[in-house]
């Protein structure tokens, strides 16, 4: 894939506003990943992003509003965040579309990991004499979509550790209080997130402790994530908040009991078996059958216990705390893993981004070499 490096600063505010509408599809495109697209031509813009599953794509889309406006696409240029796709899914090819559309230039900022992709919508395009530059804003349209190239490049969601804690990292008094360590504006942040991911995880003991629902509720979305619950022995009771509506419920069992299992299902969770051979959920299994059930990225709020054991496995892609500007003293750890022997043994993070929200502190923090696709 040939990568172009000479843009115009118009080329950069094109893109620019494309990926402002590949945001636009947060909490509405899953599976599918977010794309924006931009269509310039002489005096005119039409614009547009990916809809539900199914529906059109960004790159229609903007076609469809220039054909509305009464806008020639022809001799124009498209600036589109991820390659047009190239393959007859739910919808046809993009790619086709723009080379039907009679484009003279298309800007795509990165290509797509799906096989299906991987090329074959650039090579299309030039194949119809359409001149085709990529790489321009790489790095932002891949981090929007970076759950979705881990699904393609790994087969499993990217997992993101949501924790809100006291400046000296409790979770929790020693009893198990946390509501509410942060304040609202860190709250209604944190549902943001939860709406960004295609599933949100818990265990059973934050469940029967805490008793959460874990939809998103604080900001607007279109669509509700999966809410998985990880509870080996099928301790969860149905009338728990979780299983309400509205969206969908997973469970992820290890020790089967048919009695249980119906009652849950009973109550409109499905349930799923990957046990390891101490009883307890494989999580590297769940993780790939997530995966293969189209989620993207994994959005995890949990107890110490399960945080420790997703920490320990090296299956955590990403740290997402939250810190409030308190100390609790004894209490509740944000992970429970160790002790370790030396200092050298410990978990290695890099800062993504350190900002205020509120009265409190939102840290990102990656493990080396994650996201490096």
């Amino acid at each position: 894939m040939s990568i172009a490096t000479d843009f115009s600063a118009f080329d950069e505010l094109a893109m620019a506003q494309a990926l402002r509408l590949a945001h636009e599809a947060i909490g509405l495109s899953d599976p599918n990943p977010r794309v924006g697209c931009v269509i310039a031509g002489e005096g005119w813009q039409a614009q547009g992003f990916t809809q539900p599953a199914g529906e059109a794509h960004a790159e229609v889309m903007a076609l469809r509003a220039a054909q509305e406006a009464g806008h020639d696409p022809r001799g124009a240029t498209a600036y589109v965040t991820l390659e047009p796709c190239a393959h007859h899914g739910r919808t046809p090819p993009c790619c086709d579309a723009l080379v039907e559309a009679g484009l003279a230039r298309v800007v795509v900022a990165v290509g797509d990991p799906n096989p299906l992709v991987a090329g074959q919508g650039l090579s299309r395009l030039r194949a119809a004499g359409i001149r085709v530059e990529v790489g321009l804003m790489a790095d932002q349209a891949r981090e929007l979509n970076i759950g979705f190239f881990s699904r393609q490049i790994r087969q499993r969601p990217w997992v993101r550790m949501k924790i809100a804690a006291s400046l000296d990292g409790r979770t929790a008094l020693a009893n198990g209080v946390s509501q509410w360590i942060t304040g609202e504006a860190a709250r209604a942040d944190g549902h943001a997130w939860r709406k960004r991911a295609g599933a949100v995880l818990t265990g059973i003991g934050t469940l029967l402790e805490d008793d959460p629902r874990l939809d998103v509720r604080l900001v607007p979305t279109a669509r509700q994530p999966l809410r998985v619950l990880i509870d080996s022995r099928l301790e969860a009771p149905v009338e728990a908040k979780l299983l309400a509506p509205p969206g969908q419920v997973l469970i992820y069992a290890a020790v089967p009991n048919e009695e249980r299992e119906a009652a849950l299902r009973g109550a409109g969770a499905e349930v799923a078996f990957f046990s390891d051979r101490r009883g307890k959920v494989e999580l590297a299994d769940m993780l790939a059958d997530l995966g293969a059930r189209g989620i993207n990225e994994l959005h995890v709020e949990a107890g110490n216990k399960l945080n420790g054991s997703l920490l320990k496995a090296g299956l955590v892609d990403e740290l997402l705390v939250y810190l409030a500007p308190k100390l609790l003293g004894v209490g509740r750890e944000m992970a429970a893993f160790g002790p370790l022997l030396t200092l050298a043994d410990a978990m290695e993070l890099e800062f993504r981004d350190i900002e205020p929200v509120g009265r409190d502190l939102r840290i990102l923090a990656r493990a080396p070499g994650r996201g490096e696709f």
